[in-house]
């Protein structure tokens, strides 16, 4: 009898650190998805921070993130609208244009990646059918640094016109020597029409880490799986790093470029 008590409370003490530790991981992460609201603005702020659209409605004014249900994923999902002709960026740039979102200075500590931090983001996005890739830089996300040399974006996901097109994933350091460059490329041709699935993974350090792998969500293909071990993820006077998702394209070479709508879905970050 003595025996089996003190397994049973071993049992309730090994099943209680279980609870515990997923417990602390579910506080860790945060997810935005879609609901089907009328104001896709708010709704996104209310979950990243602050006022975490950076959109051109100040010029063509009509609401250039919006939501619509998708039959596929079975849910509501975000649609990203860009225009060739009428946006640009924020009225403050008129040679590219930007419809993205962001966590940034407002947003909650749990929400932006610190010196030392293991971060995972994890979403799902779709780029249409006839979507035109160009070679001047249409960047689908971006990690990039929250303040300090905060010019440049460290990490971006870049569809880039070619013979075939292709899906780039592109690195930029603190400086030139530890700046990689593109880290990886694959055809485009699998990623347009399709919901595709990203996880991302950073250790943020200037020697740090970096993983991604995306698959298509109808039938669980890899498209694309990448690891680099000694990565510079850090930038000169960053207190913290952050991810954008959206639409952010040069307007130079207006013959490659189209009005685009690019879907977005369960966007989660989780902190280690």
């Amino acid at each position: 009898m003595k025996w089996k008590l003190t397994m049973a409370f071993k049992s309730r003490a090994f099943l209680m650190m279980i609870l515990l530790f997923a417990n602390n991981l579910l506080k860790a992460q945060v997810v935005l998805k879609a609901d089907g609201s009328d104001d896709a603005y708010q709704q996104i702020s209310h979950v990243l921070g602050g006022d975490a659209c950076e959109v051109p409605d100040c010029v063509h004014h009509i609401k250039h993130i919006t939501e619509a249900f998708d039959k596929q994923l079975n849910e509501y999902v975000f649609v990203f609208h860009s225009h060739a002709k009428e946006d640009n960026d924020r009225c403050r740039n008129f040679d590219r244009e930007r419809v993205e979102i962001k966590t940034y200075g407002p947003s909650a500590a749990k929400l932006k990646g610190e010196h030392g931090e293991t971060v995972i983001y994890k979403w799902k996005f779709k780029i249409d059918s006839g979507f035109k890739a160009q070679p001047t830089f249409t960047h689908i996300h971006q990690i990039k640094a929250g303040d300090g040399d905060a010019g440049a974006p460290i990490i971006t996901f870049t569809p880039r016109f070619g013979e075939p097109d292709q899906f780039e994933i592109i690195h930029t350091g603190s400086a030139k020597g530890t700046s990689q460059g593109v880290l990886t490329r694959v055809s485009l041709a699998d990623f347009k029409g399709n919901w595709v699935e990203v996880t991302e993974k950073l250790h943020y350090d200037s020697q740090g880490t970096y993983s991604v792998e995306i698959k298509r969500v109808a039938d669980n293909k890899t498209l694309l799986s990448y690891a680099n071990t000694n990565i510079d993820l850090w930038r000169n006077g960053t207190s913290f790093c952050r991810p954008k998702w959206g639409v952010y394209r040069s307007l130079k070479s207006p013959a490659y470029i189209r009005d685009e709508d690019v879907s977005f879905a369960d966007i989660a970050i989780l902190e280690q």
